[in-house]
């Protein structure tokens, strides 16, 4: 595959076109979200290697996912990791306080068992639920708690209208 080719990066990771989707080489510093002046809500790292933790925590730069990272602490905007190892170690554990404690959240792929996940799908939806829901986006992914039984939406053709 062309990684210099959007587009197609885009249709191979998705399975086909997404015009609001736009795709940068990881080690484009020249892009908008590698600066501060570029405005927007935050940014989710879904997994995060604890190698990109541990530099994001301690301020390295090697690669525009860091980068933008980075932005996002020194704006103070929402930035969320989704670590990926398991089970921790002490460094990991050190380096996810410094992240937390500089403003990131740090949010495992623990899904709620009590939210009536009897799929993979289901326990998929409650960590990205939990995720959009960080970043102040609306979704019906998961059941909430307290809530009676409301019927979830994984795709958009699941919806009937």
């Amino acid at each position: 595959m062309d990684l210099s080719d959007g587009a197609q990066v885009v249709r191979a990771l998705l399975g086909r076109d997404a015009p609001n989707v736009r795709y940068h080489a990881a080690h484009d510093f020249e892009v908008p979200i590698a600066s501060g002046s570029y405005p927007h809500d935050g940014m989710a790292i879904v997994p995060c290697s604890m190698g990109t933790l541990g530099r994001i925590a301690h301020g390295g730069s090697t690669n525009l996912v860091e980068r933008a990272a980075d932005v996002c602490l020194k704006e103070r905007r929402k930035l969320i990791v989704v670590p990926r190892e398991t089970p921790y170690s002490t460094v990991h554990l050190k380096n996810m306080l410094e992240l937390s404690q500089a403003g990131a959240i740090v949010l495992p792929a623990s899904p709620g068992l009590y939210a009536h996940g009897d799929t993979v799908e289901r326990l998929i939806d409650f960590v990205v639920s939990r995720i959009l829901d960080h970043l102040g986006i609306e979704n019906d992914l998961m059941q909430r708690y307290g809530e009676s039984s409301v019927p979830l939406r994984r795709h958009p053709e699941d919806i009937d209208e």
